[in-house]
C-alpha cells in the first residue's frame, strides 16, 4: 500500500498548481496541451497499476480490499487531475495579467523614448528590439528620484551608439535654445565629432565664434579637444562639453588642445564672456574694372544660422544691390550650422526653381525642399568661401547652391556633418535631440563623414579674416576674372 501511494502521489507532490506570475495569458476554455497529457498519465498509471495488482492476488482473500481502496485513491486521483486542468487552463487565464504603478518618474521616461521611437532615423535602433527595452527598463530598473530617471534616459540614449543624439537637463536646454536665439557666455567655440581612423570618434573643434575667447587664443577648426579643466573629453558627450565650456562671465577655464596635424597638447587658459552672435555682417569690396575705375562686390560674412540668420541675409542682400554691389561673395568659413529651416530659407534667396536638398533615412527619401520663387538676387555671381569650419546647415546651403549651378565653392573641404536632429522638449523642462534623418544634396550626394569638396582648392592660410582682407585676397584668385566676367567690367 505504502507503494502504491508513493507511486500515485508523485506527480502531485512534483507538479504543483502554477501561480498566477508563472501562467501564460492563453484562450479561455482551452486545455493546455502539457496539463492534458499529465492528467492522462496519471488517470492511465493508477489502472495500470490496479490491474496488475489484482493479477497478482487472484489467490489472495485481501485482493478485493486492496482493490477497493486502489480504485477510490485512483478516482480521487483524476478528480485532483481534472480540478487543476480546470484550474491552470480555464479559471486563472481570466484573470489580468500582472501590472506594476507607472509613477511620474516613469513617465518623463516613457516620453523619452516615445520621442526616439516616433522619430529616430534608424529604425532597428541599433539593432534592438525598442519595446522590448522599454518594458526591461520599466520592469527593472528603479526611478526613484529625478535624478535616477535622467540617468536613465541617458543610458538609452547611449544605446543607440549616436553621438548626436543626447539628452538635454533644463539647464543644458535653456542654454541651447539662448544659443540659437542669439547670445551665449563662454569661450566661443562649436564642438563635434569625427572618426579617429580607429573606429572610434574623437571630439573635435568645428569652428571659434569670431573675435571669442578661443579664436584669440589661437584655436583653429579641426584642433582635437583633448579635455576641459583637466577633464578628458573622451569620456564626455557634446553638451557635457558645451557645458563645460559655457559659464558666469569672467570666470576662467583651461581649454587643452591638439593643433591639426600636430602631437603637442597645448593648454589654453581663457575668460568666459558674453558673446553676441551677430549672424551677418557686410563690407562691399571696390573691384578694379579694367578701366580705371572700380566696380563693387558685395562682401557678406555669414557666422551662423539662428533664429535671426534669414532675415538679416535679406536685408544685406537688399541693401548691398542698392548700394550697387553687381556680384557677391559669402564667407561661411567657421560656420557651423546651427537652424535647418534658416539654412534653406537663405538658400531660397538664390535662385527660383530647383530641389534645395533631400531629406533621406533608412527607408529612402521622405522629404524634399525646393525654391519657391522668392529668390532676390538670382542672376549676380555669387562665390561662397568655405573651411573645415563649415558645416551642417552650411553645408546644406553650400550643396544647393552648387548642385543648382548657382555658386561657386572656394576654399576646402567643409566638416562633413549630414545629420539633421531635431530638439524634443520633455514636460519638466529637459529634452531630447533625436536624429531624424540625413542630408542629401540635389545631386543625392550624403555628406556626412565627406563634406563639400570646393570647386576652387584654397590654402586657408591665404585668405584672411577679416572682410577687407578677404575681399582683396578672393579678388586677386587666378580665376577670379573669369569667374566675376562681364561684372568687373565697366
Amino acid at each position: 500500500m505504502a507503494l502504491l501511494l508513493a507511486h500515485a502521489a508523485y506527480p502531485v507532490r512534483h507538479r504543483p498548481v502554477p501561480t498566477v506570475s508563472t501562467v501564460k495569458p492563453r484562450t479561455q476554455g482551452t486545455l493546455h496541451a502539457p496539463s492534458r497529457y499529465l492528467a492522462a498519465r496519471r488517470i492511465t498509471h493508477c489502472l495500470k497499476t490496479e490491474e496488475a495488482s489484482v493479477d497478482k492476488g487472484k489467490e489472495q482473500r485481501t485482493v478485493l480490499a486492496l482493490q477497493q481502496r486502489v480504485q477510490q485513491f485512483c478516482r480521487t486521483a483524476a478528480v485532483l487531475s481534472a480540478a487543476t486542468i480546470i484550474a491552470t487552463g480555464a479559471v486563472l487565464p481570466s484573470m489580468p495579467p500582472p501590472s506594476y504603478a507607472i509613477t511620474d518618474e516613469n513617465l518623463l521616461y516613457l516620453e523619452a523614448w516615445r520621442a526616439v521611437d516616433k522619430a529616430y532615423v534608424d529604425k532597428t535602433f541599433n539593432g534592438q528590439a525598442w519595446f522590448r527595452v522599454k518594458e526591461k527598463t520599466l520592469k527593472n530598473v528603479r526611478m526613484d528620484d529625478r535624478d535616477e530617471t535622467y540617468d536613465v534616459i541617458r543610458a538609452m540614449l547611449a544605446s543607440l551608439n549616436d553621438p548626436f543624439t543626447r539628452f538635454l537637463e533644463p539647464s543644458k536646454y535653456a542654454n541651447l535654445m539662448g544659443g540659437t536665439q542669439g547670445s551665449v557666455t563662454g569661450v566661443g567655440v562649436e564642438v563635434g565629432f569625427e572618426d579617429n581612423g580607429k573606429g572610434k570618434t574623437q571630439m573635435v573643434v568645428v569652428a571659434p565664434s569670431a573675435n571669442g575667447p578661443a579664436e584669440t587664443a589661437g584655436i583653429a577648426p579641426g584642433d582635437k579637444l583633448i579635455a576641459i579643466d583637466g577633464v578628458k573629453t573622451e569620456t564626455m558627450g557634446l553638451y557635457d562639453a558645451a557645458s563645460a565650456l559655457q559659464g558666469p562671465e569672467g570666470s576662467t577655464v583651461v581649454v587643452s588642445t591638439q593643433h591639426l596635424n600636430s602631437k603637442e597638447i597645448v593648454d589654453y587658459p581663457m575668460t568666459r564672456q558674453s558673446i553676441d552672435i551677430v549672424p551677418v555682417s557686410t563690407t562691399m569690396c571696390a573691384a578694379p574694372d579694367g578701366s580705371g575705375g572700380v566696380s563693387k562686390v558685395g562682401m557678406i560674412r555669414l557666422t551662423t544660422f539662428n533664429s535671426n540668420s534669414a532675415d538679416a541675409v535679406r536685408r544685406a542682400l537688399t541693401d548691398l544691390k542698392a548700394q550697387g554691389a553687381k556680384a557677391f561673395v559669402m564667407d561661411v568659413r567657421n560656420n557651423g550650422g546651427g537652424l535647418f529651416p534658416a539654412g534653406v530659407k537663405i538658400s531660397k534667396m538664390f535662385y527660383d526653381k530647383g530641389t534645395i536638398v533631400y531629406i533621406a533615412d533608412d527607408a529612402g527619401v521622405r522629404d524634399v525642399y525646393e525654391a519657391d520663387g522668392s529668390a532676390i538676387a538670382k542672376t549676380e555671381p555669387l562665390l561662397l568661401v568655405v573651411n573645415r569650419g563649415t558645416a551642417s546647415a552650411s553645408e546644406v546651403m553650400a550643396g544647393a547652391l552648387s548642385d543648382n549651378n548657382r555658386a561657386t565653392i572656394a576654399g576646402e573641404r567643409t566638416f562633413g556633418k549630414g545629420l539633421i536632429q531635431t530638439i524634443i522638449p520633455l514636460s519638466d523642462g529637459s529634452a531630447v535631440v533625436v536624429t531624424v534623418a540625413r542630408y542629401q544634396t540635389p545631386n543625392g550626394v550624403d555628406i556626412n563623414k565627406i563634406g563639400i569638396t570646393p570647386d576652387w582648392s584654397v590654402d586657408p592660410a591665404t585668405l584672411p579674416t577679416d572682410k577687407e582682407g578677404l575681399c582683396n585676397a578672393v579678388l586677386s584668385l587666378k580665376q577670379a576674372p573669369s569667374f566675376f566676367g562681364d561684372t568687373l567690367k565697366p
